[in-house]
């Protein structure tokens, strides 16, 4: 399935907002530490590159991988 790339980049954004907030309240991270982790992140570069289907995934599991990665 072919999403536009608005629709692609409205659902990053939205992963990008609620995996941070999750570890913000879960590993007690400042939103600066959080955003910073995750852009900085293999999980991040991965869910930018449309072909790995990332983007359909939920929060916690975009968050589980991060986890592994961290």
């Amino acid at each position: 399935m072919s999403v536009s790339e608005i629709d692609f980049q409205y659902m990053v954004d939205c992963l990008e907002r609620d995996v941070s907030t999750l570890l913000v309240k879960e590993h007690n991270m400042s939103i600066h530490q959080a955003l910073d982790t995750f852009h900085n992140s293999l999980t991040y570069v991965r869910l930018k590159n449309p072909a790995t289907g990332l983007y359909f995934q939920s929060s916690r599991y975009v968050l589980s991988i991060l986890q592994d990665e961290m």
